[in-house]
């Protein structure tokens, strides 16, 4: 099912699979900003991404003595949230522990979304409640596509990625398993923009780590024009697309890496964003503005 809400700025559409954002229309120009998820290229639109961001150690989960199969990013990107509530700017959904999600992750646990629209920003907070009698630790990020180009008058290289901050972005290697390892290199040195173009994503995606900037967006040279994500909070910024010249581009914000490639299954020794003792709540904020 989706929901849509919108005000002078823009109009947000949300979708209960998975509680991704599908549709975000600029109201002044008609220009759709999201991926609308091709699946000849990649069919998503904007996954989150918990009970962890990234792969596990053989793509498994062991916890509280059981092994569980846990692909990659985790599941809750792949199943129906419940609708919550709805207001003039504000769609909620959430994903409760139940009989399926417990045969891929054991533990109790409320998943909150919440979609707020503000002016020309979407407001996208994940809430994670622990209603287990254990303590809970997990991971989680956000992964929204926004396509390229804007409209039928540009090509993606008319297109950068602008940091607010002068960078030399650090990135953490993570090829070719997806397991973080002890490699590192530079993205840039003494840089505030990036070029899009076909090389930028020939060996997969870029994580990015301490980052000084406030934000991070895609810009339209000449024109200003601009999706523009808040990463202030966020210790991980990754930006990927697929292979040749990006026909979306996902800058994802992360609370928590891929599991290192010398680390093992054993759920309680994976780097967590949080853990949560019984009865705590987590939350983390995307906020994404689309200027003009």
């Amino acid at each position: 099912m989706r929901y849509t809400i919108e005000n002078e700025y823009i109009r947000l559409t949300v979708d209960t699979f998975g509680a991704q954002i599908v549709s975000v229309l600029r109201k002044c120009d008609g220009v759709e900003h999201m991926w609308q998820a091709d699946p000849t290229v990649w069919g998503y639109h904007s996954p989150i991404l918990f009970p962890h961001a990234g792969k596990v150690v053989d793509g498994v989960i062991e916890a509280k003595g059981g092994r569980f199969e846990s692909g990659q990013h985790g599941f809750a990107r792949l199943m129906e949230h419940d609708f919550v509530d709805k207001t003039q700017d504000t769609i909620v959904l959430e994903l409760c522990s139940n009989e399926e999600t417990l045969k891929r992750f054991p533990y109790e646990f409320r998943l909150q979304s919440s979609f707020t629209i503000e002016n020309d920003t979407v407001h996208h907070t994940l809430s994670v409640e622990n209603l287990d009698e254990e303590k809970l630790p997990f991971g989680i990020g956000f992964h929204p596509a926004f396509a390229l180009p804007f409209d039928e008058g540009h090509v993606s290289t008319d297109y950068e990625l602008r940091f607010s901050e002068m960078e030399s972005p650090l990135c953490l290697g993570c090829q070719p398993k997806g397991l973080i390892h002890g490699d590192c290199y530079y993205l840039g040195s003494n840089i505030q923009s990036i070029p899009i173009d076909e090389k930028l994503f020939a060996n997969d995606s870029h994580c990015m780590v301490n980052l000084r900037s406030q934000t991070l967006g895609i810009y339209e040279k000449g024109t200003g024009r601009g999706v523009v994500c808040d990463i202030s909070d966020f210790p991980y910024t990754l930006i990927w697309s697929k292979p040749g010249m990006p026909k979306f581009l996902c800058i994802e914000p992360w609370q928590s890496l891929p599991s290192p490639e010398n680390g093992t299954s054993d759920w309680n020794t994976k780097p967590a964003a949080a853990i949560l003792l019984p009865g705590e709540v987590y939350s983390t904020t995307m906020s994404t503005s689309f200027v003009r």
